[in-house]
């Protein structure tokens, strides 16, 4: 969900340089697009960045949001949670090879604004990156909602229970703080581990094994503490989905549901990724043996 390899040339924009892995035995790892393919390429590498978030979140979207809908309008008949946990994670895993090499595949603003507030990513393009992961997240809601239309007209035709497909909500018996802390803490686990993924005073994972690395982080905090809130740790994972059924006949009460719960989705990582990132910098990160504050300036290391 960020980017994924500390090499020198990319690190202040979170990228991943997948071109200085290529394989010498052919295939994929060294393939290239035909010259005229790239005559409508676009030029602007503010664009690509954006381009690229926006389709790796869809991807990521497309498989956690159908895994949802598909297991809720089953009555769990072809799904489960553990279903669900899994298919976000495959989506987070396919949504980093996307984009990684591009705009490093935040696929997230709290990981975002967490790279942006310890200095690893500017801060000027955090709006930029903060609203295509959200139209990311809109558009895939879109297209589930098309594929799973007629089911859901079955299921629930006048639009009353299925806000739960799209956006997460707490559990019933579990009150907004509650749910709040879930969301910090999960989110929190989520930065203090992509941090350790990343640090190169540490032991980093490669560039090829960091994003089933992250995917596998996504989902044991889904699996150890869904129950709670859903899991959102992410705010455009919910914003996006909750502005898609604010205009598709939801109604405004997506947002008024359990005393206005959409806030903690989007209050609630973005803290926690603040506190996660804190709490590895500050306990582990600033504390390698023969590291210095001045040894790794402008590259981004801790």
């Amino acid at each position: 969900m960020t980017g994924l390899a500390p090499h020198a040339d990319k690190t202040e924009h979170g990228y991943v340089d997948m071109e200085a892995h290529e394989s010498v035995n052919g295939g994929l790892h060294n393939a290239d697009f035909p010259a005229k393919s790239r005559s409508y390429a676009i030029k602007s590498p503010w664009l690509r960045e954006l381009l690229a978030e926006f389709v790796a979140v869809f991807v990521m979207m497309s498989f956690g949001m159908g895994a949802t809908a598909q297991a809720i309008l089953s009555s769990e008949v072809y799904g489960d949670f553990t279903q669900i946990i899994l298919c976000w994670g495959i989506g987070v895993l396919f949504g980093i090879h996307f984009a990684g090499g591009v705009s490093g595949s935040h696929l997230n603003p709290a990981v975002t604004t967490t790279l942006a507030l310890f200095g690893m990513f500017p801060w000027k393009k955090v709006p930029g990156y903060v609203a295509a992961q959200t139209l990311g997240a809109y558009v895939a809601t879109l297209i589930v909602y098309i594929m799973y239309r007629p089911l859901l007209n079955v299921v629930d035709p006048d639009r009353l229970t299925s806000h739960t497909i799209f956006a997460t909500y707490p559990n019933e018996y579990v009150p907004n703080f509650t749910a709040f802390l879930t969301e910090v803490f999960g989110t929190a686990l989520l930065l203090a581990g992509i941090f350790a993924v990343l640090d190169p005073h540490n032991r980093p994972a490669s560039p090829f094994s960091a994003p089933t690395a992250v995917a596998l982080l996504v989902v044991g905090v889904g699996m150890a503490f869904g129950v709670n809130t859903g899991c959102a740790i992410n705010p455009a994972r919910d914003f996006g989905p909750r502005l898609f059924m604010l205009c598709a006949g939801w109604g405004s009460r997506v947002f008024s549901l359990n005393h206005y719960y959409f806030w903690v989705p989007i209050v609630g990582p973005t803290l926690g990724g603040a506190i996660g990132g804190g709490v590895y910098v500050g306990l582990i990160g600033h504390h390698h043996p023969g590291k210095t504050s001045a040894g790794h300036q402008g590259d981004h290391r801790f």
